[in-house]
């Protein structure tokens, strides 16, 4: 079965939101659940050998990122996964995994079953399955990175249709999940602004600090993404770039930018949707619920750790780019995944988030504006009222010596010229005294 490349580029209007990934094939190119189809249909044309899942076999993620070793130790029980997103359909993928769910649109089912949005109503099925569908009952079918993850739905509206301004959706939806028992939060989208809406200070500030990990989508170059935008540059996420399977940053399904964690896949990705049909896609929609699988997986693992110390497995273990220099790496972070290792390496603890701190930033960034008006450090001086001028009196003339003219003024200068002429007196006695004495002096002739 050939695949046929279709961009649909799921644009958003509102804050021009991006979804960061796009459906890589059309209808004469969905990957048939083996479920629809006995015989197993061998997608993309690649040979199998008798007995091996077709779909599972396309799935190149699981041992390339070592998720299939990682499953050794765990296969993410007990964590929850939040997915923000158009919302989880119901395919039988999904069967024992959804375990709660809401709609923040208010457009969709308050279940956040519902799948929201005309073009990109699959897209929340896709990223969930690649984070932790749990397959078919007869071991078949997708499996995502954290098959005994739980899965929380909540159903996001990305157009114009939607009544619920989308900043206040998000803030609201993080709330929910954190509210709701959520480990780790996936959010698939971009703003292709760097900045964010000041409502978001508070609600992923409220995820930190119920030490949730918010894995964030970097974005992608062919739907317009030139640099990564928020809510990937929040001090705080993880977010992930996009390579493809042979482990290369990719040009069109990834971004670049100074605030990427890791690089995951984000070509040739399957995903399951709604109604249970499996597809190629491709973007860092995907790379971001496989490093949320990962992150669930680490939590499972190390139940002692807190966020700032998952993300920091996950980073520190990550395979460095070849020909990096200093990293992080503006296209790979600190590099590409690796489940197994961010699982079961020896890693130094942290006290801090190593991908930033939301409330320094704030403190730096929002000062100007959020500084409280400091209280007064003493009390009150009370300055006794000037006392009253003197009544004006009745008008002299100004030809008559007064008081004070005669005092400041006639007084003085009288004063320094009779000093004046006595000087000038004396002086002049002087100098007559000086020439008697020279002419008694002289000699005669």
């Amino acid at each position: 079965m050939t695949r046929a490349r279709v961009r649909t580029g799921a644009a958003v209007i509102a804050l021009t939101v991006l979804l960061t990934g796009s459906p890589a094939a059309a209808s004469a190119g969905v990957v048939p659940s083996p479920a629809a189809t006995p015989d197993a249909v061998t997608p993309g044309g690649v040979d199998m050998a008798p007995g091996v899942d077709p779909v599972r076999a396309q799935e190149y993620w699981l041992d390339a990122y070592g998720v299939r070793q990682a499953w050794q130790t765990t296969r993410g029980e007990g964590v929850r996964i939040a997915i923000i997103d158009t919302g989880v359909g119901r395919a039988p993928e999904f069967d024992g995994a959804v375990v709660g769910g809401t709609d923040v649109s208010g457009q969709g089912t308050p279940d956040g079953r519902t799948p929201v949005g005309v073009v990109d109503a699959n897209h929340g099925s896709w990223v969930a399955s690649l984070a932790a569908s749990r397959g078919l009952p007869d071991e078949t079918g997708m499996i995502g990175v954290a098959p005994e993850a739980e899965l929380l739905s909540v159903s996001v509206g990305f157009g114009t249709t939607s009544q619920v301004p989308f900043a206040t959706q998000v803030a609201d939806a993080i709330r929910w999940s954190v509210d709701n028992g959520a480990d780790v939060i996936n959010l698939s989208f971009t703003t292709n602004t760097l900045d964010w809406d000041r409502s978001w200070d508070d609600a992923f500030g409220y995820a930190f600090d119920h030490d949730v990990v918010v894995v964030v989508a970097a974005g992608n170059r062919g739907t317009g993404t030139a640099r990564v935008g928020a809510p990937a540059t929040i001090p705080g996420v993880l977010s992930v770039a996009g390579v493809d399977p042979s482990g290369v940053a990719s040009l069109e399904a990834s971004t670049q930018g100074i605030t990427i964690g890791v690089a995951a896949p984000s070509e040739d990705l399957l995903g399951v949707s709604a109604d249970g049909q499996v597809v190629f896609w491709n973007g860092t929609s995907g790379a971001a619920p496989i490093v949320a699988g990962i992150a669930a997986l680490v939590r499972a693992a190390h139940p002692e750790l807190d966020a700032a110390n998952v993300i920091n497995r996950i980073i520190s273990t990550a395979d460095p780019p070849a020909g990096a220099g200093s990293l992080p790496d503006a296209l790979y972070g600190y590099g590409l995944v690796d489940a197994a290792a961010a699982v079961s390496a020896s890693v130094a603890a942290v006290t801090a988030n190593p991908m930033g701190d939301l409330k320094e930033w704030i403190r730096v960034h929002r000062r100007a504006q959020d500084d409280p008006v400091p209280d007064p450090t003493s009390s009150e001086v009370v300055i006794p009222d000037l006392p009253l001028s003197n009544e004006a009196g009745a008008p002299a003339s100004p030809l008559l010596p007064t008081v004070d003219t005669l005092l400041y003024g006639s007084l003085p200068l009288l004063g320094g010229t009779v000093a004046a002429i006595l000087i000038s007196l004396g002086v002049s006695a002087a100098v007559r005294r000086i020439r008697l004495t020279r002419s008694d002096r002289a000699p005669s002739r």
